[in-house]
């Protein structure tokens, strides 16, 4: 039995988490509307995909937050942060300490999404039942206080709502830019409305859930279907379709085989598309101190 299970009753849901997620979920439906459809809503889904979730979560939150596999400056690293915040997957340093806590104790008891515990449970059931365990400030202080200690990140735990409204903030953005847009291509202000709702379904709601069903599918198919390269102690697997999805973050065994490293590209076919995103900002003066596989170090 895991450790979630004897410390919370699994009756005591966590509702600050899934009347969001539950919300989104239902939002993202409007999208099979033919009235909330537009190419230019499908484009920025599949763009916002890409921005909030590539850059967002992959970048901010898992390589350069949690791992610290490279540098950025502090203002390039806050934006990175808050578009991981508009995929409304929790305050910066949560997700870095519950992502710790993950590779600390790796499908163990404390692991907070360990495929033995289910595959639902892994994939989003346990963000659904209140863990007090993992928001309390000792929690914090041990998994992620080098996050804690910027003002903004501090800043955002004292007052998690911030979150909440940065989300509903970008998605008004999305909107009126859409209303504006539409009124300026066409003219009137009745196709400005349609395509702000079609900006606002697809390239938010729509590209949400995608995110989070991207990201999610981390924590359980890759730790449930591939191949292993490594012998790390844990289940961790290169999931190729996850891979794919997910920029580079499926090729969850060399992940777990070596953490620090900001790639997770260890044959010339498993292509990390998230590590040449990283290629890209060092080449432009934005990213140092980037650190390579474990091979190539140990080869250096």
């Amino acid at each position: 039995m895991s450790v979630q299970a004897t410390e919370t009753p699994k009756h005591d849901m966590h509702w600050e988490y899934a009347i969001p997620i539950t919300t989104i979920h239902l939002l993202a439906c409007l999208a099979i509307l033919p009235w909330c459809f537009s190419w230019f809503g499908v484009l920025a889904a599949a763009l916002g995909t890409i921005v909030f979730g590539t850059f967002g979560i992959n970048l901010g939150y898992h390589r350069l937050l949690s791992h610290r596999s490279l540098s950025v400056p502090s203002w390039f690293e806050r934006i990175l942060a808050t578009l991981a915040v508009c995929s409304l997957e929790d305050t910066p340093s949560r997700w870095v300490a519950n992502h710790r806590l993950h590779h600390c104790h790796s499908d163990d008891d404390p692991d907070p999404h360990s495929p033995r515990d289910g595959v639902a449970w892994s994939h989003m059931g346990w963000l659904f039942r209140r863990a007090p365990q993992r928001r309390s400030l000792d929690f914090l202080d041990r998994y992620a206080r080098d996050v804690l200690v910027d003002p903004y990140y501090r800043a955002l735990e004292q007052y998690p709502t911030a979150v909440l409204w940065i989300y509903i903030s970008h998605a008004i953005g999305f909107g009126v830019f859409g209303l504006l847009l539409g009124r300026w291509i066409s003219g009137d202000w009745t196709s400005g409305i349609q395509l702000a709702v079609s900006l606002m379904v697809w390239g938010v709601f729509v590209r949400t859930v995608l995110v989070w069903h991207i990201t999610w599918s981390v924590n359980s198919l890759t730790h449930l279907f591939g191949y292993r390269t490594y012998s790390t102690g844990e289940d961790s697997r290169n999931n190729w379709l996850v891979a794919l999805l997910a920029m580079g973050e499926g090729w969850h065994n060399n992940h777990h085989h070596d953490p620090a490293s900001a790639s997770t590209q260890h044959k010339w076919w498993e292509f990390d598309v998230t590590y040449y995103a990283i290629l890209l900002l060092k080449s432009l003066g934005i990213a140092s101190d980037v650190i390579q596989p474990r091979h190539m170090r140990q080869k250096r």
